[in-house]
């Protein structure tokens, strides 16, 4: 007796470790499939990626798919989903905005787009590791703080409640950009399950 395949959840890798630990409590029942993060930093790959992934896996016969993308992601990312029927986008901004629940909240918590926010998938010991981000991460750059002049400090999300890890990467942020933190906000992973829960039940109801 043949079985459908489960609900393909395709993410930024930047939401990996938060997710991970969803699939870990057993929260959802999904299989995990984790872009490139730094994907981010090039349109035009970005949309590679992502279209030949969904189209792969709508012919390896997953019917239904769950993107977690945000709507600021690419410029072209709700035409590049509609594309397929079986998949559906989360209802959110950005990585920030899946975890405080989406539906704008970011905007909500900074209006005037004043802070730069650090999750786990954002700290300089993560993205190092990143081709496409070891060059502002590595801090080799002498106008580093130039880049974040805009900005008037860093807003924290603790999403895996274990904030002493990320001590030392957010004063290595802090120290390298001149960003001083404005605040920790806990906010664990319930806002990014409730975005997803919420997208699994549009592709029930299509």
């Amino acid at each position: 007796m043949s079985t459908s395949p489960p609900i393909l959840l395709l993410s930024c890798g930047i939401l990996k470790r938060e997710i991970q630990k969803l699939l870990t409590d057993s929260t959802i029942n999904v299989k995990p499939i984790f872009l490139d993060a730094g994907l981010h930093v090039d349109y035009a790959l970005l949309e590679k990626i992502l279209t030949s992934t969904l189209e792969g896996y709508s012919k390896k016969g997953y019917n239904k798919i769950v993107v977690v993308y945000g709507d600021l992601c690419h410029p072209k990312i709700k035409q590049i989903i509609e594309k397929y029927p079986n998949a559906v986008k989360v209802d959110a901004l950005n990585c920030i905005d899946c975890l405080l629940g989406g539906h704008k909240r970011l905007y909500d918590l900074d209006p005037h787009g004043e802070h730069f926010y650090l999750s786990p998938g954002w700290m300089p010991s993560n993205l190092k590791k990143n081709v496409h981000f070891r060059e502002i991460f590595d801090w080799n750059q002498e106008n580093i703080k130039e880049m974040f002049r805009d900005l008037s400090g860093v807003i924290v999300l603790d999403s895996l409640e274990n904030p002493k890890e990320f001590e030392t990467d957010i004063q290595e942020f802090s120290d390298n950009t001149g960003l001083g933190v404005k605040q920790t906000k806990t906010v664990g992973i319930q806002g990014l399950k409730d975005v997803i829960v919420e997208a699994i039940k549009k592709l029930e109801e299509k």
